[in-house]
Protein backbone atom coordinates (compact mmCIF):
# COMPACT_ATOMS: atom_id res chain seq x y z
CA UNK A 1 0.00 0.00 0.00
CA UNK A 2 1.57 3.68 -0.61
CA UNK A 3 3.17 5.40 2.01
CA UNK A 4 1.08 8.66 2.98
CA UNK A 5 -2.30 6.41 3.70
CA UNK A 6 -3.86 6.77 7.40
CA UNK A 7 -6.75 3.99 7.69
CA UNK A 8 -9.19 3.47 9.71
CA UNK A 9 -12.22 1.29 11.22
CA UNK A 10 -12.56 -1.46 8.54
CA UNK A 11 -13.84 -4.48 11.35
CA UNK A 12 -15.26 -6.79 8.70
CA UNK A 13 -16.33 -10.11 10.50
CA UNK A 14 -14.94 -9.34 13.69
CA UNK A 15 -17.50 -7.40 14.99
CA UNK A 16 -18.88 -10.17 15.76
CA UNK A 17 -16.88 -12.92 16.76
CA UNK A 18 -16.30 -13.16 20.47
CA UNK A 19 -12.89 -12.27 21.86
CA UNK A 20 -10.48 -15.71 22.90
CA UNK A 21 -8.48 -14.96 26.07
CA UNK A 22 -5.17 -16.12 26.09
CA UNK A 23 -2.07 -16.08 28.60
CA UNK A 24 0.41 -14.42 26.70
CA UNK A 25 4.28 -15.83 28.16
CA UNK A 26 6.97 -12.94 29.08
CA UNK A 27 10.32 -12.88 27.00
CA UNK A 28 12.96 -12.68 29.53
CA UNK A 29 16.41 -10.36 28.78
CA UNK A 30 18.11 -12.26 26.21
CA UNK A 31 21.57 -11.99 26.99
CA UNK A 32 21.71 -13.23 30.50
CA UNK A 33 21.45 -9.59 32.51
CA UNK A 34 19.18 -7.69 34.77
CA UNK A 35 18.73 -4.81 32.06
CA UNK A 36 16.32 -4.51 29.49
CA UNK A 37 17.12 -5.47 25.95
CA UNK A 38 15.66 -3.04 23.20
CA UNK A 39 13.79 -3.61 20.44
CA UNK A 40 13.66 -1.35 17.56
CA UNK A 41 10.26 -0.01 16.24
CA UNK A 42 9.94 2.56 13.50
CA UNK A 43 6.86 4.47 12.29
CA UNK A 44 5.95 7.67 10.72
CA UNK A 45 6.10 11.52 11.16
CA UNK A 46 2.46 11.70 10.97
CA UNK A 47 -0.01 12.53 14.12
CA UNK A 48 -1.60 9.14 13.77
CA UNK A 49 1.76 7.48 14.32
CA UNK A 50 2.33 9.80 17.58
CA UNK A 51 -1.14 8.38 18.89
CA UNK A 52 0.37 4.97 18.19
CA UNK A 53 3.31 5.69 20.10
CA UNK A 54 1.60 6.79 23.03
CA UNK A 55 -1.36 3.94 23.17
CA UNK A 56 0.86 0.85 22.51
CA UNK A 57 4.67 1.91 22.66
CA UNK A 58 4.55 3.78 25.55
CA UNK A 59 2.18 1.32 27.85
CA UNK A 60 3.78 -1.38 27.11
CA UNK A 61 7.33 0.39 27.99
CA UNK A 62 5.39 1.01 31.50
CA UNK A 63 4.84 -2.43 32.32
CA UNK A 64 7.52 -4.57 30.62
CA UNK A 65 10.24 -4.96 33.08
CA UNK A 66 12.56 -7.15 30.51
CA UNK A 67 11.60 -5.31 27.34
CA UNK A 68 12.10 -1.22 26.27
CA UNK A 69 10.69 -0.36 22.59
CA UNK A 70 12.42 1.82 20.93
CA UNK A 71 10.30 4.08 18.25
CA UNK A 72 12.09 6.13 15.55
CA UNK A 73 9.89 8.48 13.60
CA UNK A 74 11.05 8.12 10.06
CA UNK A 75 9.67 10.73 7.14
CA UNK A 76 9.66 7.60 4.39
CA UNK A 77 9.35 4.53 6.71
CA UNK A 78 8.17 2.35 4.17
CA UNK A 79 10.86 3.74 1.77
CA UNK A 80 13.52 3.36 4.11
CA UNK A 81 12.70 -0.36 4.81
CA UNK A 82 14.16 -2.25 1.75
CA UNK A 83 17.40 -0.39 1.34
CA UNK A 84 17.98 -1.48 5.43
CA UNK A 85 17.25 -4.41 5.03
CA UNK A 86 18.90 -5.24 1.90
CA UNK A 87 21.84 -4.01 3.84
CA UNK A 88 21.62 -6.18 6.79
CA UNK A 89 19.89 -3.54 8.70
CA UNK A 90 16.82 -1.92 9.77
CA UNK A 91 13.98 -1.90 13.05
CA UNK A 92 13.17 -5.52 14.58
CA UNK A 93 9.88 -4.96 13.71
CA UNK A 94 9.37 -4.04 9.88
CA UNK A 95 6.32 -2.57 8.80
CA UNK A 96 5.46 -3.00 4.59
CA UNK A 97 2.04 -2.20 3.03
CA UNK A 98 0.98 -5.60 2.88
CA UNK A 99 1.68 -9.18 2.27
CA UNK A 100 2.51 -8.51 -1.53
CA UNK A 101 5.69 -6.54 0.16
CA UNK A 102 6.37 -9.53 2.21
CA UNK A 103 6.47 -11.82 -0.04
CA UNK A 104 9.37 -9.82 -1.77
CA UNK A 105 11.68 -9.83 1.29
CA UNK A 106 10.88 -13.46 2.67
CA UNK A 107 12.26 -14.56 -0.77
CA UNK A 108 14.99 -12.49 -0.26
CA UNK A 109 15.55 -13.92 3.32
CA UNK A 110 15.49 -10.82 5.23
CA UNK A 111 12.22 -11.81 7.38
CA UNK A 112 12.49 -13.85 10.44
CA UNK A 113 10.10 -16.87 10.23
CA UNK A 114 7.39 -17.13 12.88
CA UNK A 115 5.52 -20.18 13.41
CA UNK A 116 7.52 -20.88 16.49
CA UNK A 117 6.81 -17.96 17.71
CA UNK A 118 3.50 -18.16 16.55
CA UNK A 119 2.84 -21.57 18.73
CA UNK A 120 4.39 -19.30 21.91
CA UNK A 121 2.78 -16.48 21.81
CA UNK A 122 -1.13 -17.97 20.63
CA UNK A 123 -1.32 -16.11 17.65
CA UNK A 124 -3.91 -18.53 15.97
CA UNK A 125 -5.95 -17.90 18.65
CA UNK A 126 -5.57 -14.14 18.49
CA UNK A 127 -5.87 -13.71 14.89
CA UNK A 128 -8.93 -14.83 12.55
CA UNK A 129 -7.71 -17.82 10.48
CA UNK A 130 -8.07 -16.83 7.12
CA UNK A 131 -5.69 -13.47 7.79
CA UNK A 132 -3.13 -14.76 9.56
CA UNK A 133 -2.82 -17.19 6.88
CA UNK A 134 -2.04 -14.41 4.32
CA UNK A 135 0.93 -14.15 6.02
CA UNK A 136 2.65 -17.58 4.41
CA UNK A 137 5.08 -17.62 1.63
CA UNK A 138 5.40 -20.89 0.48
CA UNK A 139 3.96 -21.98 3.75
CA UNK A 140 6.17 -20.19 6.08
CA UNK A 141 4.35 -17.38 7.82
CA UNK A 142 6.31 -14.27 7.99
CA UNK A 143 4.29 -11.23 8.81
CA UNK A 144 0.69 -9.97 11.14
CA UNK A 145 -1.79 -8.37 9.04
CA UNK A 146 -2.60 -4.90 10.48
CA UNK A 147 -5.38 -2.81 9.44
CA UNK A 148 -8.05 -4.45 7.43
CA UNK A 149 -9.35 -2.46 4.60
CA UNK A 150 -11.88 -2.25 1.73
CA UNK A 151 -13.03 0.39 -0.98
CA UNK A 152 -16.13 2.69 -1.45
CA UNK A 153 -17.58 5.29 -3.31
CA UNK A 154 -17.18 8.43 -1.21
CA UNK A 155 -19.22 11.37 -2.93
CA UNK A 156 -20.02 14.98 -1.90
CA UNK A 157 -23.28 14.88 -0.59
CA UNK A 158 -23.61 18.73 -1.01
CA UNK A 159 -23.22 18.99 -4.14
CA UNK A 160 -25.57 15.79 -4.76
CA UNK A 161 -28.44 17.49 -3.04
CA UNK A 162 -27.97 20.31 -4.31
CA UNK A 163 -27.96 18.86 -8.18
CA UNK A 164 -30.78 16.09 -7.47
CA UNK A 165 -28.28 13.35 -7.45
CA UNK A 166 -28.89 9.94 -6.26
CA UNK A 167 -25.36 7.30 -5.39
CA UNK A 168 -25.30 5.04 -8.27
CA UNK A 169 -25.54 1.15 -7.17
CA UNK A 170 -24.96 -0.45 -11.25
CA UNK A 171 -21.46 0.15 -13.31
CA UNK A 172 -24.26 1.75 -15.99
CA UNK A 173 -25.65 3.93 -13.29
CA UNK A 174 -22.17 5.14 -12.25
CA UNK A 175 -21.07 5.87 -16.16
CA UNK A 176 -24.79 8.07 -16.89
CA UNK A 177 -23.89 10.45 -13.85
CA UNK A 178 -20.34 10.46 -14.45
CA UNK A 179 -21.18 11.93 -17.80
CA UNK A 180 -24.51 14.30 -16.42
CA UNK A 181 -21.53 15.49 -13.92
CA UNK A 182 -19.26 16.65 -16.13
CA UNK A 183 -22.27 18.10 -18.44
CA UNK A 184 -22.37 20.54 -15.79
CA UNK A 185 -18.90 21.71 -15.36
CA UNK A 186 -17.85 19.51 -12.25
CA UNK A 187 -15.09 16.63 -12.46
CA UNK A 188 -17.24 13.39 -11.36
CA UNK A 189 -13.72 11.42 -9.81
CA UNK A 190 -11.09 13.39 -8.38
CA UNK A 191 -7.82 10.98 -7.83
CA UNK A 192 -4.10 11.02 -8.72
CA UNK A 193 -0.69 9.11 -8.50
CA UNK A 194 1.53 11.95 -9.00
CA UNK A 195 2.81 11.14 -5.43
CA UNK A 196 2.16 7.31 -5.66
CA UNK A 197 1.70 5.59 -8.11
CA UNK A 198 0.76 1.99 -6.69
CA UNK A 199 -2.55 3.83 -6.29
CA UNK A 200 -3.72 2.65 -9.60
CA UNK A 201 -3.74 -0.71 -8.42
CA UNK A 202 -7.14 0.59 -6.73
CA UNK A 203 -8.98 0.80 -10.37
CA UNK A 204 -7.58 -2.91 -10.85
CA UNK A 205 -9.37 -3.84 -7.54
CA UNK A 206 -12.60 -2.21 -8.12
CA UNK A 207 -13.29 -2.63 -11.45
CA UNK A 208 -12.20 -6.24 -12.03
CA UNK A 209 -13.68 -7.45 -9.07
CA UNK A 210 -16.86 -5.44 -9.23
CA UNK A 211 -17.38 -6.60 -13.25
CA UNK A 212 -15.76 -9.71 -14.24
CA UNK A 213 -16.62 -10.82 -10.74
CA UNK A 214 -14.91 -12.13 -7.16
CA UNK A 215 -15.37 -15.48 -8.37
CA UNK A 216 -13.29 -15.43 -11.68
CA UNK A 217 -10.60 -13.23 -9.43
CA UNK A 218 -10.55 -16.02 -6.97
CA UNK A 219 -10.42 -18.94 -9.54
CA UNK A 220 -7.32 -16.71 -11.27
CA UNK A 221 -5.37 -15.87 -8.51
CA UNK A 222 -5.69 -19.92 -7.76
CA UNK A 223 -4.33 -20.64 -11.09
CA UNK A 224 -7.61 -21.99 -12.41
CA UNK A 225 -8.41 -18.98 -14.76
CA UNK A 226 -6.18 -16.64 -17.41
CA UNK A 227 -6.20 -13.42 -16.61
CA UNK A 228 -6.89 -12.87 -20.06
CA UNK A 229 -10.47 -14.14 -19.89
CA UNK A 230 -12.93 -11.99 -21.75
CA UNK A 231 -14.59 -10.54 -18.67
CA UNK A 232 -11.22 -9.48 -17.44
CA UNK A 233 -10.60 -7.59 -20.78
CA UNK A 234 -13.77 -6.23 -20.52
CA UNK A 235 -13.52 -4.52 -16.91
CA UNK A 236 -10.03 -2.68 -17.96
CA UNK A 237 -12.16 -1.49 -21.01
CA UNK A 238 -14.72 -0.02 -19.35
CA UNK A 239 -11.85 1.51 -17.26
CA UNK A 240 -10.51 3.01 -19.59
CA UNK A 241 -13.23 4.54 -21.26
CA UNK A 242 -14.25 6.07 -18.19
CA UNK A 243 -10.66 7.99 -18.18
CA UNK A 244 -11.12 8.38 -21.88
CA UNK A 245 -14.19 10.61 -20.94
CA UNK A 246 -12.23 12.27 -18.70
CA UNK A 247 -14.04 11.46 -15.45
CA UNK A 248 -11.19 11.05 -13.60
CA UNK A 249 -9.76 14.61 -13.25
CA UNK A 250 -10.77 15.60 -16.34
CA UNK A 251 -7.89 13.87 -18.57
CA UNK A 252 -5.38 10.82 -17.92
CA UNK A 253 -2.67 13.41 -18.49
CA UNK A 254 -4.39 15.65 -15.29
CA UNK A 255 -4.24 12.61 -13.53
CA UNK A 256 -1.23 11.44 -13.82
CA UNK A 257 0.03 14.93 -11.95
CA UNK A 258 -2.49 15.27 -9.17
CA UNK A 259 -0.91 14.04 -5.86
CA UNK A 260 -2.84 13.71 -2.67
CA UNK A 261 -3.48 17.15 -1.22
CA UNK A 262 -4.89 17.96 -4.72
CA UNK A 263 -7.29 14.91 -4.71
CA UNK A 264 -8.46 15.81 -1.40
CA UNK A 265 -9.38 19.64 -2.19
CA UNK A 266 -10.99 18.95 -5.06
CA UNK A 267 -13.76 16.54 -3.32
CA UNK A 268 -14.25 18.41 -0.25
CA UNK A 269 -14.66 22.03 -1.88
CA UNK A 270 -17.16 20.19 -4.44
CA UNK A 271 -14.62 20.92 -7.66
CA UNK A 272 -15.18 16.92 -8.34
CA UNK A 273 -18.18 14.94 -7.04
CA UNK A 274 -16.75 11.88 -6.05
CA UNK A 275 -13.74 9.88 -4.76
CA UNK A 276 -13.01 5.84 -4.83
CA UNK A 277 -11.16 5.48 -1.68
CA UNK A 278 -10.29 3.27 0.89
CA UNK A 279 -11.90 2.75 4.41
CA UNK A 280 -8.28 4.90 5.21
CA UNK A 281 -9.38 8.06 4.04
CA UNK A 282 -11.91 8.68 6.94
CA UNK A 283 -9.31 10.04 9.26
CA UNK A 284 -8.90 12.57 6.51
CA UNK A 285 -12.26 13.05 5.80
CA UNK A 286 -13.04 14.17 8.95
CA UNK A 287 -10.31 15.87 10.15
CA UNK A 288 -9.37 17.45 7.38
CA UNK A 289 -11.87 17.91 4.33
CA UNK A 290 -14.59 18.00 5.85
CA UNK A 291 -14.59 19.83 9.56
CA UNK A 292 -16.74 21.97 11.16
CA UNK A 293 -15.21 25.09 10.26
CA UNK A 294 -14.35 24.06 6.69
CA UNK A 295 -15.03 27.01 4.48
CA UNK A 296 -17.11 25.43 1.85
CA UNK A 297 -19.47 24.21 4.32
CA UNK A 298 -20.17 20.72 2.40
CA UNK A 299 -20.74 16.75 3.98
CA UNK A 300 -20.17 13.96 3.04
CA UNK A 301 -21.18 10.53 2.42
CA UNK A 302 -20.45 6.94 0.85
CA UNK A 303 -22.16 3.80 -0.92
CA UNK A 304 -20.45 0.83 -1.97
CA UNK A 305 -18.31 1.01 -5.44
CA UNK A 306 -20.69 -0.04 -8.08
CA UNK A 307 -20.99 -3.60 -9.21
CA UNK A 308 -21.90 -5.07 -12.51
CA UNK A 309 -25.21 -6.01 -11.12
CA UNK A 310 -25.99 -3.45 -8.57
CA UNK A 311 -25.57 -5.93 -5.71
CA UNK A 312 -23.37 -4.43 -2.92
CA UNK A 313 -20.12 -6.46 -2.26
CA UNK A 314 -16.62 -5.12 -0.89
CA UNK A 315 -13.35 -6.27 -1.60
CA UNK A 316 -11.18 -7.34 1.92
CA UNK A 317 -7.43 -6.68 2.45
CA UNK A 318 -5.29 -5.95 4.78
CA UNK A 319 -3.49 -2.50 4.86
CA UNK A 320 -0.55 -3.13 6.29
CA UNK A 321 1.73 -6.06 7.99
CA UNK A 322 4.03 -6.63 10.66
CA UNK A 323 7.65 -9.22 10.63
CA UNK A 324 10.74 -9.52 12.69
CA UNK A 325 13.87 -8.77 10.79
CA UNK A 326 15.77 -11.81 10.16
CA UNK A 327 19.08 -9.76 11.81
CA UNK A 328 16.40 -9.16 15.05
CA UNK A 329 19.35 -9.40 18.18
CA UNK A 330 16.14 -9.84 20.30
CA UNK A 331 13.31 -11.79 17.91
CA UNK A 332 11.31 -13.19 21.22
CA UNK A 333 11.28 -9.53 22.73
CA UNK A 334 9.61 -8.17 19.54
CA UNK A 335 7.31 -11.04 19.67
CA UNK A 336 6.40 -10.14 22.76
CA UNK A 337 5.89 -6.40 21.66
CA UNK A 338 3.86 -7.79 18.58
CA UNK A 339 1.52 -9.89 20.78
CA UNK A 340 1.09 -6.60 23.18
CA UNK A 341 0.32 -4.44 20.00
CA UNK A 342 -1.75 -7.04 18.33
CA UNK A 343 -4.23 -7.82 21.60
CA UNK A 344 -7.66 -6.67 22.02
CA UNK A 345 -7.31 -3.76 24.47
CA UNK A 346 -4.49 -2.12 22.54
CA UNK A 347 -6.71 -2.58 19.52
CA UNK A 348 -9.57 -1.63 20.38
CA UNK A 349 -7.71 2.08 21.77
CA UNK A 350 -6.00 2.50 18.53
CA UNK A 351 -9.42 2.41 17.12
CA UNK A 352 -11.30 4.72 19.62
CA UNK A 353 -8.02 7.31 20.55
CA UNK A 354 -6.42 7.16 17.06
CA UNK A 355 -8.92 6.61 14.47
CA UNK A 356 -6.41 3.67 13.68
CA UNK A 357 -8.07 0.12 11.98
CA UNK A 358 -7.88 -2.81 13.71
CA UNK A 359 -6.02 -5.81 12.83
CA UNK A 360 -8.12 -8.87 12.00
CA UNK A 361 -8.06 -10.17 15.83
CA UNK A 362 -11.08 -11.38 17.39
CA UNK A 363 -13.10 -8.73 19.12
CA UNK A 364 -15.22 -8.36 21.00
CA UNK A 365 -18.46 -5.51 19.64
CA UNK A 366 -18.50 -4.27 22.98
CA UNK A 367 -14.68 -2.88 22.07
CA UNK A 368 -15.82 -1.14 18.96
CA UNK A 369 -17.83 1.53 20.56
CA UNK A 370 -18.51 5.03 20.04
CA UNK A 371 -17.70 4.24 16.17
CA UNK A 372 -18.83 7.64 14.37
CA UNK A 373 -22.61 6.15 12.62
CA UNK A 374 -21.39 6.98 8.98
CA UNK A 375 -18.60 4.69 9.53
CA UNK A 376 -20.57 2.11 11.61
CA UNK A 377 -23.05 1.89 8.74
CA UNK A 378 -20.36 1.39 6.77
CA UNK A 379 -18.97 -2.02 9.02
CA UNK A 380 -22.40 -3.47 8.98
CA UNK A 381 -23.11 -3.67 5.30
CA UNK A 382 -19.29 -4.82 5.06
CA UNK A 383 -19.55 -7.35 8.03
CA UNK A 384 -23.11 -8.33 6.67
CA UNK A 385 -21.76 -9.15 2.86
CA UNK A 386 -18.71 -10.75 3.98
CA UNK A 387 -20.67 -12.77 6.21
CA UNK A 388 -22.68 -13.93 2.92
CA UNK A 389 -19.60 -14.50 0.73
CA UNK A 390 -20.54 -11.07 -1.21
CA UNK A 391 -16.34 -10.18 -0.97
CA UNK A 392 -13.62 -9.80 -3.39
CA UNK A 393 -9.99 -9.54 -3.39
CA UNK A 394 -7.67 -6.20 -3.11
CA UNK A 395 -4.43 -6.48 -4.91
CA UNK A 396 -2.34 -5.36 -1.97
CA UNK A 397 -3.29 -8.39 0.24
CA UNK A 398 -3.98 -10.95 -2.61
CA UNK A 399 -1.94 -10.92 -5.21
CA UNK A 400 2.16 -11.73 -5.34
CA UNK A 401 4.54 -8.45 -5.67
CA UNK A 402 5.64 -8.89 -9.23
CA UNK A 403 1.87 -9.47 -10.80
CA UNK A 404 0.98 -6.44 -8.88
CA UNK A 405 3.66 -4.53 -9.59
CA UNK A 406 2.96 -4.81 -13.30
CA UNK A 407 -0.61 -3.78 -12.75
CA UNK A 408 -0.62 -0.76 -11.11
CA UNK A 409 2.28 0.52 -13.58
CA UNK A 410 1.34 -0.59 -16.91
CA UNK A 411 -2.39 0.19 -16.82
CA UNK A 412 -0.76 3.80 -17.28
CA UNK A 413 0.57 2.43 -20.20
CA UNK A 414 -3.38 1.69 -21.32
CA UNK A 415 -4.71 5.22 -20.50
CA UNK A 416 -1.91 7.32 -22.27
CA UNK A 417 -2.82 4.70 -25.80
CA UNK A 418 0.65 3.09 -25.93
CA UNK A 419 -0.95 -0.67 -24.39
CA UNK A 420 -4.35 -2.09 -25.19
CA UNK A 421 -6.81 -3.89 -22.49
CA UNK A 422 -5.59 -6.81 -24.33
CA UNK A 423 -1.80 -6.66 -23.90
CA UNK A 424 -2.64 -5.20 -20.46
CA UNK A 425 -3.92 -8.23 -19.06
CA UNK A 426 -1.46 -10.42 -20.74
CA UNK A 427 1.31 -8.81 -19.08
CA UNK A 428 -0.43 -9.55 -15.86
CA UNK A 429 -1.33 -13.16 -16.76
CA UNK A 430 2.83 -13.75 -17.53
CA UNK A 431 4.02 -12.29 -14.71
CA UNK A 432 1.77 -14.16 -12.63
CA UNK A 433 2.26 -17.50 -14.52
CA UNK A 434 5.89 -16.55 -13.63
CA UNK A 435 5.64 -16.48 -10.26
CA UNK A 436 2.86 -19.40 -9.55
CA UNK A 437 5.39 -21.62 -11.23
CA UNK A 438 8.12 -20.38 -8.85
CA UNK A 439 6.27 -21.02 -5.76
CA UNK A 440 5.41 -17.29 -4.67
CA UNK A 441 1.93 -16.66 -5.01
CA UNK A 442 0.50 -16.23 -1.74
CA UNK A 443 -2.45 -17.99 0.38
CA UNK A 444 -5.89 -18.01 -1.14
CA UNK A 445 -8.28 -19.02 1.46
CA UNK A 446 -11.34 -21.08 0.22
CA UNK A 447 -14.87 -19.19 -0.58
Amino acid sequence: MNTARRRLLPALLIASLILAACAVPTAAPQDGTDEKVQVIFWQTTSETADCIIAVAVDSFNAKSETIEVIAEKKANMFDAVRPALAAGAGPDIVATHGPSFVAEFALADQLLPLDDLSDQFGWEELFVPWALNLGRVQGTLYSLPQELETMVLFYNKTVFEENGWEPPATMDELEALSAEIQAVGIIPFAGGSADAIDNNEFFFTEFVNKIAGPEKVYRALKGELSWTDPDFVASIETLNRFFQAGYWMGSPANYLVTDYAMTYAAFSSGEAAMIMDGTWAYDSLVNDMFTEDSEHGNDWDWVPMPSLSGDPSFNIGTGGTQSINRNSENPEAAAEFLTHYNSPEIQSRLLVECQYATAPIRLDPTQLEGVEPRMARLLSEFAKASEAGDYGYTTWSFFPPKTNQVIYEEIEKVWVGDMTPEEYMAAVEAAFQEELAAGETLVIPDR
